[in-house]
């Protein structure tokens, strides 16, 4: 039976089952409220921090004040907590607010079931007393690629518009399924269909890098902007705003 779906999701990077991730679902996340929101607010509060703004607004905020209460109940931390700069406690809050943004796995299509564990490593049980099954998102949990590879070009020194652009030059080779603002509104990420022969997807990911003269690119933060960690399939990609999305295929992206 052909599958209506390409790739995966999760609901967050921490826990949850990798379902598959339809065009609807899909449509559904990045239209999301709350995930606008958090993405909205993380970008607020990087660029106020910057250019050295008031962060008054970000501090009378609901949701920051009841996360920083939770940040100082916990022992010994919370000590450590209460004296850092108030800059410092809303960019960790707005971190946090990224990492629980919806995730999707573009290299896998399907994860094998297995058994949820308890803290002690015993099967969890339903309310039938039968073992509790889902997705885990484990290189060797999967049961099938999806032919695609995804990434991830982080705090560029230049609009990462830029960088989508050159896809567009003739004879580029790769066919790009979906490309899209990080959260940061610094980098670039883009969903690829893998070349046959070409390689692995570190392979690949390393020629598409070079062809895009990526390879020694160092970005706002020092650091070089390929994110070398993609190359594991069942890397995680934070779900991005439908206004972030520079370019889709909306019928190769979910399906073959």
């Amino acid at each position: 039976m052909k599958k209506n779906w390409r790739f995966v999701y999760q609901d967050n990077m921490y826990w949850g089952s990798c379902e598959p991730c339809t065009a609807s679902v899909f449509s559904s996340l990045v239209r999301d409220a709350v995930v606008n929101w958090k993405i909205k607010i993380r970008r607020d509060v990087r660029e106020a921090v910057q250019k050295g703004q008031s962060l008054d607004v970000f501090t009378r905020d609901s949701d920051y004040q009841k996360w920083c209460i939770q940040q100082l109940s916990r022992p010994r931390a919370g000590e450590a907590f209460a004296k850092l700069p108030t800059a410092e406690k809303l960019l960790q809050w707005v971190d946090m607010l990224k990492n629980s943004l919806p995730d999707f796995v573009f290299a896998v299509q399907e994860f094998g079931l297995v058994q949820k564990l308890d803290k002690d490593g015993h099967p969890k049980l339903d309310a039938d007393g039968k073992p509790i099954l889902y997705r885990r998102r484990k290189q060797e949990n999967i049961v099938h690629l999806s032919g695609l590879f995804m990434s991830d070009y982080d705090h560029l020194p230049f609009d990462p518009r830029e960088l989508y652009e050159k896809t567009l030059r003739p004879g580029y080779p790769w066919k790009t399924r979906l490309s899209h603002l990080t959260s940061s509104g610094e980098g670039l990420r883009l969903v690829s269909e893998c070349i046959a022969g070409l390689g692995n997807i570190a392979d690949q990911q390393y020629l598409q890098a070079k062809e895009l003269g990526m390879l020694h690119v160092k970005g706002t933060t020092g650091k070089y902007v390929t994110d070398n960690s993609c190359i594991n399939a069942d890397k995680l990609s934070f779900c991005p705003r439908l206004e972030d999305i520079l370019y889709i295929d909306e019928d190769k992206l979910f399906k073959y």
